[in-house]
């Protein structure tokens, strides 16, 4: 994994897009300290579907009810 400074990777940026493309992390330094890192771009392997689980999972109308006040204080540690 090569690393650059500041000043050559704004120099030879499509050379290290090159290296990138053909499988090296390039990282990038400034005064000698690594500080990003170049990889390869993944794209994701496939879209995801809205709504797959509609109709399947059940939410009780009262999900939002105040709690009983035991349990309150469980969590208040009473």
């Amino acid at each position: 994994m090569p690393t650059v400074n500041i000043h050559e990777a704004k120099t030879h940026l499509s050379r290290l897009l090159d290296e990138v493309v053909a499988g090296d992390d390039v990282v990038i330094a400034k005064a000698g300290k690594p500080i990003a890192r170049l990889i390869p771009f993944v794209s994701p392997s496939k879209k995801r579907k809205l709504g797959i689980l509609a109709g399947k999972l059940n939410v009780p109308v009262d999900f939002d009810a105040p709690l009983p006040e035991e349990v309150l204080a469980s969590f208040e540690g009473q």
